[in-house]
């Protein structure tokens, strides 16, 4: 995928830095990438927006952070430097896009916030196995309550959890996403 594909949500902290990225930012990274597949966009309705990015990759995210939950203390103390990683790239992005210092900070807070209902939602619609809450998650949270979700969305955001399920902690612990 080329640089300037990844737009403004991708920025990785400077990917064409000659300096040596840590495991979390590898992990965001590879989380990056796999939220900008065009099916996200082409296949399941999710908005090819600024907005619709921000959601595909919470979405990733979120799964991943999910998953890191049961990689013990190596996988939580990852998953707040996942957390970190995602939102310092949001911090210069919105810089990047010409947002002012005040401005920046308050609205990375907001968005982190935001980021924790999707989160909290997605977790316990799987953690219950309820397919019908996952939906409703999948509607508000990455379709904008623009309709609800195919059930090829929800087969396919089940599928990436799969996925992730899948992951030997000790690949994931590296920050390969398979």
């Amino acid at each position: 995928m080329e640089s300037q594909e990844k737009g403004r949500l991708g920025n990785m902290l400077g990917w064409g830095r000659k300096r040596q990225l840590g495991t979390s930012e590898i992990l965001y990274g590879n989380a990056v990438e796999l939220a900008r597949e065009p099916v996200f966009f082409r296949d399941h309705g999710v908005a090819d927006t600024v907005d619709g990015r921000f959601d595909a990759l919470a979405l990733v995210v979120a799964l991943v952070m999910r998953r890191l939950k049961d990689c013990g203390d190596e996988g939580a103390k990852l998953s707040q430097q996942l957390f970190d990683s995602m939102f310092s790239d949001m911090d210069l992005s919105l810089r990047e896009m010409g947002a002012g210092d005040i401005g920046v900070s308050k609205r990375v807070r907001v968005m982190a916030e935001a980021f924790m209902g999707p989160l909290d939602a997605y977790a316990t619609a799987l953690d219950n196995g309820d397919r019908e809450a996952l939906a409703a998650a999948i509607g508000r949270n990455l379709l904008r309550d623009e309709g609800p979700p195919s059930p090829q969305l929800v087969g396919f955001v089940l599928a990436l959890e799969a996925r992730f399920l899948a992951l030997d902690d000790s690949e994931l612990l590296a920050g390969r996403l398979g």
